[in-house]
């Protein structure tokens, strides 16, 4: 772990933003946006229905990058790989591991599961590694196995979430940590932004923000839902997806289904939903910043309202113009 390497990741961004990687959400215009935008654009390896597919994205992707070297388009952010770390003696999961080898992202942010020999593998070409978690121990787990940088779940967050106050978490991780922290749950603003620097975070971590873009995956009806529902419409909930995650109240009555009286689980981790329906690609996901969205503009509007919110919260807090990232 290097504290120098996540400052010069911080120092190629206009913003401290990583666009977290949303299961069928998060695609590669959604990424390219992103990162010609200034902020991390990610997505997922398991958003590709095959090896192939995947390689054909990443191939559009380094290319994309490396035109962006070789015209000086400075502006263009480093991207991310999202990997889920349970099923390691899949065929799937090793073949993904040879692409990372061969496309080395620049990130690689892993989820659920030990990390251990992804790291080896992506520091062995100059990589950063950001791993999930959502507790203390989840944290030293992450540290141990040699990661570059925490991304913090805290309550609120969208997806699979946090139950713990960022107040408490974030200081207390950064009491035992000095490599990279990302905090994740309920930004969607610059003032969340510089709040989560102030709190002791590298980065912010945005999800259900940039889902409400007219680059995402997300289809018109759900990100109409990102738009017109409220805090007070995200249930929290582990019945639809078997792990505890938030979903949208409108996204789970527009099928059928009642959000105070949910099908129990068949079995740990096992949803019980009928008619064959399922969680992200049928019933859909937004965290509680969800609040703060009125609009789905372009990643760029979206990423040039951010910086302006940011400065601005920047020169109230201390009096005095904010300085991010000369670009």
């Amino acid at each position: 772990m290097s504290t120098a390497r996540i400052k010069a990741l911080k120092s190629k961004l206009a913003l401290p933003v990583v666009a977290a990687p949303m299961f069928l959400v998060s695609g590669t215009e959604l990424l390219l946006a992103c990162c010609r935008a200034g902020v991390v654009g990610s997505l997922p390896a398991g958003n590709a229905r095959s090896v192939e597919q995947l390689s054909s994205w990443l191939e559009h992707i380094e290319r994309e990058a490396t035109l962006a070297r070789q015209t000086g388009d400075h502006r263009f952010a480093p991207w991310a790989l999202n990997l889920v770390v349970q099923d390691v003696h899949s065929a799937r999961f090793q073949a993904t591991l040879e692409l990372i080898q061969r496309f080395a992202p620049p990130i690689v942010i892993t989820s659920f599961g030990a990390p251990g020999d992804v790291v080896e593998r992506v520091q062995r070409y100059g990589g950063l590694v950001f791993h999930d978690v959502a507790t203390l121990r989840h944290a030293h787990k992450a540290m141990d196995a040699g990661v570059d940088g925490l991304i913090v779940l805290t309550a609120g967050a969208g997806g699979h979430t946090g139950i713990a106050n960022p107040f408490a978490l974030v200081p207390a991780i950064r009491k035992i940590w000095d490599g990279g922290v990302l905090l994740a749950g309920t930004i969607s603003d610059g003032r969340g932004i510089h709040a989560a620097e102030v709190l002791g975070a590298d980065f912010a971590y945005m999800g259900t923000r940039f889902a409400a873009t007219r680059e995402s995956l997300a289809g018109e009806d759900y990100k109409s839902l990102l738009v017109s529902q409220r805090m007070s419409d995200v249930v929290v909930t582990d019945r639809l997806s078997g792990v505890v995650a938030t979903f949208l109240k409108g996204a789970i009555t527009r099928v059928g289904l009642d959000p105070d009286d949910l099908p129990p689980l068949r079995a740990p981790r096992t949803p019980n939903l009928p008619n064959g329906l399922k969680a992200w690609r049928d019933i859909w996901s937004a965290g509680q910043g969800v609040d703060l969205i009125d609009d789905v503009p372009p990643v760029s509007e979206l990423v040039s309202r951010l910086r302006r919110e940011y400065a601005e919260t920047a020169m109230t807090v201390v009096g005095a113009p904010s300085t991010p990232a000369a670009r």
